[in-house]
């Protein structure tokens, strides 16, 4: 049985003339007439009544008829799914917090590109919570988000961790916290204060550092991108997760460092998302792919980093 037999039965049906079906379908009469004629063989049903006026569907194929219909009906979802399946392998949504852009983000983008030549990568800037609803409903492929240790994984969506840093103190070269090798949180309230706005995972953990006290003045901003930025223009400093400091640009001209917080443990995780229902385009999980083995790379290259420091 082929798709095109029952397109035939079905055109057919709706035009009331072998004649007007095969003009419809643009093929000739013989060849359609041949074509119901060997499905009938194969079914064993007389699915057209044929007389010297013209075929109509018969009684049997009348019966038929619904479930012919249904299977066109499925194989034409199927084709329309196969074509989203296709547009959307054209692009690619990523939802950021703007968290390890050089030393992850940027590289696997960089190096999606190579593979996959024709399909865009969108990649948009959001708070969790946003990136959370757009996974949810589909307009987000994927999701690049900071958790702290401890938190609840969101049952919602499926969560790859990518790295584990620490939060640490992100100033400028000169500012006299340089000069200390690690930062208590004293020091940390006689600065100016970039803080992440309220929806960012460092938000919440500055809050619970400070632990309800103020600091001598505070910005707000959206992302550690524009953190970094003011940090190099002396407003202040900011504490992010160290894998959004390590490697920057701006760190490697030596513009802006970092130092670790006294006393604190705490674990940052930089987690990869996905929805758990719906289909994944095919370049999206390439993508995920990817970020999976680049993450291991810098993981590795870190450790190889940090065993030259000590010894």
């Amino acid at each position: 049985m082929r798709i095109e037999q029952l397109e035939y039965i079905a055109a057919v049906t709706r035009l009331g003339s072998l004649r007007r079906a095969a003009e419809s379908l643009h093929v000739s009469q013989p060849a359609l007439s041949e074509t119901v004629r060997n499905l009938e063989r194969e079914l064993g049903v007389d699915l057209l009544d044929r007389r010297r006026s013209g075929a109509r569907i018969s009684d049997e194929g009348r019966e038929l008829l619904p479930h012919i219909l249904g299977v066109l009906d499925a194989v034409d979802r199927l084709r329309r799914a196969a074509d989203d399946q296709h547009l959307t392998s054209r692009m690619v949504r990523l939802g950021t917090v703007n968290t390890a852009t050089v030393p992850l983000l940027v590289p696997t983008v960089r190096e999606f590109r190579t593979s996959h030549p024709h399909t865009q990568v969108e990649i948009v800037g959001a708070q969790q919570d946003a990136i959370h609803r757009g996974l949810l409903e589909g307009s987000f492929d994927l999701g690049l988000v900071n958790h702290l240790e401890g938190d609840d994984p969101n049952p919602d969506v499926h969560t790859t961790e990518l790295l584990r840093g620490r939060p640490v103190v992100c100033l400028r070269a000169d500012s006299p916290l340089a000069a200390l090798d690690e930062v208590d949180v004293d020091d940390l309230l006689g600065e100016p204060q970039i803080v992440m706005r309220s929806g960012y995972v460092m938000h919440r953990f500055l809050h619970r550092l400070l632990d309800g006290r103020t600091p001598s003045f505070s910005y707000s901003t959206d992302g550690a991108e524009m953190g970094k930025l003011m940090v190099a223009e002396g407003m202040g400093v900011t504490v992010l997760p160290d894998f959004s400091v390590v490697g920057d640009p701006l760190e490697r001209r030596g513009v802006i460092t970092h130092r670790p917080l006294a006393g604190d443990t705490t674990a940052v995780l930089l987690v990869l998302q996905r929805s758990r229902t719906g289909s994944t385009p095919r370049a999206a999980r390439d993508l995920h792919e990817l970020f999976v083995r680049r993450a291991a790379a810098y993981r590795g290259q870190r450790q190889s980093r940090e065993a030259r420091a000590v010894s």
